[in-house]
């Protein structure tokens, strides 16, 4: 049998993940515009359309 202290230690990880992991879902997105990724697909979706003029070659 393990030693109490290793239960104990395994019983607060467990709970500790749990409360974040609440706290997270309650809390919503970290940044406007984000959300989820939904199940399907591996590949990222670019909801602003194609952003290949961020890194403009017009500078000097």
């Amino acid at each position: 049998m393990p030693p109490p202290g290793l239960i104990g230690f395994l019983v607060l990880l467990v709970s500790m993940f749990a409360v974040s992991y609440k706290i997270g879902d309650v809390v919503g997105p970290v940044a406007p515009g984000m959300h989820s990724t939904g199940t399907g697909g591996g590949g990222q979706s670019d909801p602003h359309g194609d952003m290949g003029d961020m890194h403009s070659s017009d500078a000097g």
